[in-house]
């Protein structure tokens, strides 16, 4: 096993890997540019080292630095985490020549599934449905035009490298084609350095799920089941559930679409964890999207449900070590839940809130897990994603799991900065979140139900409310001002506490 590690990322990842090292006895490296000098994950970690100025092509993109960084402290790993450089089949080269472990796949699978139109090809090849699509990038407006009027609109512009929704734009008509390949071509290269964009049909409300693969160096590999992804804003990811309430009723289902992913990984010469996305439409045929060639942000819900820690995994797998289990031992037990918690003001189109977190109550008790990358008195930057934490819950069902996750959301609360812990409270509540009835698009039409139906007050605001009337008509004239000290937790869950 490694002597030392360094972690190529900042934030929630970032303290989540170095908390995998400490159990296991490995002192960890962080690296930082200026902005995250005070960060939590430079304060767990065992040394740091200074990447530069904040903008991330000068910090957390700089391979070379980052490589540097890694022979200066003597660290024999690196983990890349998500997001930066962790699906750079150039990097995860440049690791291997300089003689460090990159914690990852080899590059050429990086390399074969990093693009989207090279993992279609492979999908196929490996006999796995794919969504109707161009084979290769687009190369001209009369191609796309084309390709458009075949599939029939409307149509998905998508960015041939990256994803977290970055360089993709749906186009619902042939009039607005030209101006959408060209913004997603601009968020392309922005994004990933690569403007190159593909096109696929867009399915009609269909489901984002998910399988976890992993492999080892020696041909063994195994499926961990599905995560649900199907909540959806603007393409992101934001909230996600292990098990699929769908694969859930159709085990058979679970186990197609597992060996589907395996197949993949195995065609594209697949080691370490990876993650297999597929639709799923509404007559149950499943379709391959793409494969991210690293941890996935919402890992930890598949940690929770089938007791493997997947950083720990990575990290013997990349040492060269076997599976430790196979297919026939995973089980799956419980259900869980996870929120992305984000520095943004759903009041303002989910606009991004950095600034001085001023007081930070985490939620806490049985099943109850939050992966964190801030504390108080943190200054969350303007410079990067505005991920703060997730927030993931375990219960025995999935209802158990949704209540768990009302109360810790409850009992969660962030000053100083606005958050999206409100909007996620109420898509908890939606019913066709409670039913299950799950798609990508369930978040659009939440918020046009909303406009149709305003929600009916807060319960902490009729609560307060009903408090000021007992108070007005109960003591005559001698009027009691409430306390002006900030809301507590328990306000937060419909209570009104009187604090003294």
């Amino acid at each position: 096993m490694f002597r030392k590690v360094l972690i190529a990322n900042r934030g929630e990842i970032a303290v989540r890997v170095i908390r995998a090292l400490r159990e296991m006895g490995i002192p960890a490296v962080a690296v930082y540019s200026d902005a995250d000098r005070a960060a939590l994950h430079v304060r767990m970690a065992a040394e740091a080292v200074r990447l530069g100025p904040p903008p991330s092509a000068e910090s957390y993109l700089r391979g070379d630095r980052i490589l540097e960084a890694a022979r200066i402290s003597g660290a024999e790993a690196i983990h890349p985490g998500y997001g930066f450089l962790s699906e750079n089949a150039e990097f995860a080269a440049a690791c291997e020549a300089a003689g460090i472990a990159f914690v990852g796949p080899p590059a050429a699978a990086i390399r074969n599934m990093g693009s989207k139109t090279r993992a279609r090809r492979l999908a196929i090849e490996a006999g796995v449905p794919v969504v109707p699509g161009a084979e290769h990038a687009l190369r001209t407006i009369e191609e796309a035009r084309s390709l458009a009027a075949a599939f029939g609109y409307p149509v998905l512009l998508k960015a041939s490298a990256g994803g977290g929704g970055k360089g993709m734009r749906r186009v619902d008509r042939q009039e607005d084609l030209e101006a959408g390949l060209r913004e997603a071509a601009s968020e392309a290269e922005r994004s990933f350095a690569d403007p190159e964009i593909y096109m696929e049909k867009l399915l009609a409300r269909p489901r984002h799920v998910e399988i976890q693969i992993a492999g080892d160096r020696y041909g063994n590999m195994v499926h961990l089941g599905e995560r649900e992804c199907s909540i959806q804003r603007r393409h992101q990811k934001v909230m996600e559930e292990c098990p699929s309430p769908l694969v859930s009723a159709d085990p058979d289902l679970r186990r197609r679409m597992g060996e589907a992913a395996v197949r993949i990984a195995r065609h594209a010469g697949y080691a370490n964890a990876g993650t297999v996305e597929f639709l799923v439409d509404e007559d149950l045929q499943f379709y391959f999207l793409e494969m991210n060639t690293r941890l996935q942000v919402e890992h930890p819900i598949t940690e929770l449900v089938t007791g493997v820690d997947l950083v720990k995994l990575q990290f013997e797998l990349a040492a060269g070590r076997r599976l430790p289990f196979r297919q026939q031992d995973i089980t799956w037990r419980g259900a869980a839940l996870e929120c992305r918690i984000y520095a943004e003001d759903p009041d303002n189109n989910f606009f991004p809130s950095p600034g001085l977190i001023t007081r930070l109550e985490r939620p806490a008790g049985p099943g109850v897990r939050l992966d964190s990358g801030v504390y108080q008195g943190w200054t969350v930057p303007l410079d990067y994603d505005p991920l703060l934490a997730k927030l993931a819950v375990h219960a025995v069902n999935r209802e158990e799991a949704v209540a768990r996750m009302v109360r810790a959301l409850d009992e969660y609360y962030v000053g100083g900065i606005k958050t999206n812990l409100s909007f996620f409270r109420q898509i908890l509540e939606d019913r066709e979140f409670r039913c299950g009835r799950l798609h990508t698009g369930l978040i659009d039409e939440f918020f046009a139900r909303r406009e149709r139906t305003p929600p009916p007050p807060a319960p902490e605001l009729e609560a307060v409310a009903a408090l000021a009337a007992a108070v007005y008509t109960g003591s005559g004239r001698n009027h009691q001002p409430l306390s002006s000290a900030p809301p507590s937790r328990w306000r937060a869950a419909g209570r009104t506490e009187m604090l003294r």
